[in-house]
């Protein structure tokens, strides 16, 4: 792929428009990769366009409500159909603003082609049951209603998979919505908001307004004519947006990371371990909620684990995400390599011991961007601060053990509970660990990060909620149900 400089800027779309922020300021793409590259300028809104959008979104969705499930399910085929064709354009996009390499961003893209053809389908299945009534003279049943307004707040990581997964189900049940992306990928959600606009989407459907998360997402969550907010991001963040949708009545939905372990077990498949182990953590530079980041092993097999994990890890080749034969890209902005570098310094304090990495890479045209090596420690206990909270970034933690019953002690000793795999050959491992981990996504000799987008997703504990994302589930957020008795 040639590396392009897009200078553009990039509108606000609401009601069918694109519109410049009021306030007549805009926020600057850089390519992580180079931070020279300018790649493209967005909008800095202010409370006033997202209220615009709002009205907007409130008069469609009368009319959008009405339409049958089959013909709003017209209008995501012909939005998938324009992502397809658009597909190496909107990839390259996502490569040259937020790191990740150019296959990856393919195949997110596809992801997002994916559910919008799924969740088009939706429109043409069930939304409700016949129950028996008490009085054999009547008829009893019920149906689902859309909520109304849906503001959906989406993080950087993501930019094209996560927005559709929300958007997607919003819209096939009735809903309109209003997307607030992350700055930092803002010029990628803009080209798949172009692919809506060609759709053809009844105007104030669906609109976006970029801007700080402190100005818009506030915004959203505080607006008394949204009905309800989805949110993919920090603990911290998605917490506040919930007790704020709380306060006012509005339904609210929140995802917000995870501490994610790999358990190894002595019988396990080494090769495939290690391969998952660097796949799940390092990939998209650990830059994923479901990233693994524990590796907890048993102490038969800990040394030889250790020893192919770094070996593999050693052949990663790091660089532009444009380039073919980059396996790594950068991490997505300055702020998150220094957060990472922060936690590598922090577990060096704590006493773990680097053994791999850590440091950031400043030779030749990497100099220019955020990339880091992939820090892997060992010696590491659990209390460490590197053990117990979100990194996102390329860092895994190796834990010895003697026994699974303490692996999955360990596993299960965070505040998140998200995603958790175990390497195992044995038949009674697997069914402990499904029984016992406190995850809302477990998985066996397989990588922690690998969401299918026709199953339910989303964490326990403080990893989300408690509600959740994609497939069939995803109707229980975006409706209520409503109970209907007749009497003739």
């Amino acid at each position: 792929m040639n590396v392009k400089t897009d200078e553009k800027t990039y509108l606000n779309y609401i009601n069918g428009k694109w519109v410049s922020a009021s306030i007549q300021k805009v926020d600057t793409s850089i390519n992580p990769a180079n931070r020279h590259e300018v790649v493209g300028y967005v909008q800095q809104s202010g409370k006033e366009d997202l209220d615009d959008a709002v009205l907007a979104a409130k008069k469609a969705q009368v009319y959008w409500k009405k339409l049958s499930g089959a013909a709003r399910g017209e209008f995501l085929y012909k939005a998938a159909n324009a992502i397809e064709r658009r597909i190496d354009e909107i990839a390259e996009t996502m490569t040259r603003e937020m790191g990740k390499t150019f296959p990856e961003a393919k195949g997110e893209t596809a992801r997002g082609v994916a559910i919008l053809r799924y969740y088009a389908g939706e429109g043409m299945r069930k939304i409700g049951d016949v129950i028996p009534p008490s009085d054999s003279e009547a008829l009893m049943f019920t149906t689902r209603v859309p909520l109304g307004v849906v503001g959906v707040i989406t993080p950087w990581n993501f930019p094209v998979a996560i927005p559709i997964w929300k958007m997607a189900p919003a819209l096939i049940y009735g809903n309109a919505v209003i997307l607030k992306p992350a700055q930092e990928a803002a010029v990628t959600a803009a080209k798949v908001m172009e692919c809506f606009d060609e759709a053809g989407l009844p105007v104030g459907t669906i609109n976006m307004v970029t801007g700080p998360g402190s100005v818009i997402g506030q915004a959203i969550t505080d607006h008394p004519d949204i009905n309800a907010v989805t949110f993919t991001g920090s603990d911290s963040v998605g917490k506040s947006i919930g007790l704020g949708a709380f306060k006012r009545g509005a339904k609210y939905q929140l995802e917000m990371g995870g501490k994610n372990p790999v358990i190894v077990a002595n019988d396990a498949d080494l090769t495939q371990a290690v391969e998952a182990t660097i796949s799940g953590g390092l990939r998209s530079t650990g830059q994923k909620c479901t990233a693994t980041s524990r590796v907890i092993v048993q102490s038969e097999v800990y040394e030889e684990f250790k020893n192919k994990l770094i070996e593999k890890i050693k052949e990663i080749k790091i660089g532009n995400g444009l380039n073919e034969d980059v396996w790594m890209g950068p991490c997505a902005s300055e702020n998150q390599l220094n957060t990472a570098l922060s936690y590598v310094k922090k577990g060096i304090e704590e006493g773990a011991t680097l053994i791999h990495g850590g440091k950031r890479i400043e030779d030749g045209e990497l100099a220019d961007g955020f990339f880091m090596e992939p820090a892997v420690f060992e010696n590491v206990s659990n209390s460490m601060t590197i053990a117990q909270e979100e990194i996102f970034g390329p860092v895994l933690a190796l834990i010895k053990v003697e026994t699974l019953e303490e692996a999955v002690h360990i596993a299960n000793d965070v505040k998140f509970g998200l995603s958790a795999s175990i390497f195992t050959k044995n038949i009674g491992h697997m069914l402990s660990f499904i029984n016992e981990m406190d995850a809302g996504l477990v998985r066996i000799n397989a990588e922690s990060a690998g969401v299918e987008l026709q199953a339910p997703f989303g964490g326990m504990k403080q990893s989300s909620s408690h509600s959740r994302e994609q497939g069939e589930a995803a109707k229980e957020f975006y409706t209520s149900i409503k109970t209907v008795f007749v009497k003739a």
